[in-house]
């Protein structure tokens, strides 16, 4: 299973495996307060696509679309979630204040289709 939380809420058993998703460390968070498994700045947006995205929701199918791309271009980047998905719970850490349209929900998106394709 994979859950979703900002960086400014606290961390729960429930988490399992904590990663970050954003390419710049968010401020004002101590890297130590986000106890997290790892930083996967790879698995974020390119910066190009970041700025053109800007965090609009009119644009929220184009990024997703172009996202996905990005992502299925580089699967090494999504391989750590990928196989902590499939030990247990994972936890998405992100930074924004739109809780519906932002890199994270799109990347849980991503993922829970990739883990439901495969045949177990």
């Amino acid at each position: 299973m994979i859950h979703l939380k900002r960086v400014y809420d606290p961390a729960s058993k429930q988490d399992g495996a904590r990663f970050l998703v954003e390419r710049l460390w968010p401020r004002g968070v101590t890297k130590s307060s986000l106890a997290i498994a790892g930083w996967l700045k790879d698995a974020a947006p390119s910066a190009g696509l970041r700025t053109w995205f800007h965090h609009d929701p009119e644009r929220w199918q184009e990024f997703r679309k172009r996202y996905f791309k990005e992502l299925n271009e580089n699967e090494a980047a999504v391989r750590p979630l990928l196989d902590a998905a499939q030990q247990g719970a994972v936890t998405l850490i992100y930074s924004s204040h739109d809780t519906e349209h932002n890199n994270a929900v799109a990347l849980k998106e991503f993922l829970d289709l990739k883990l439901s394709s495969k045949v177990r």
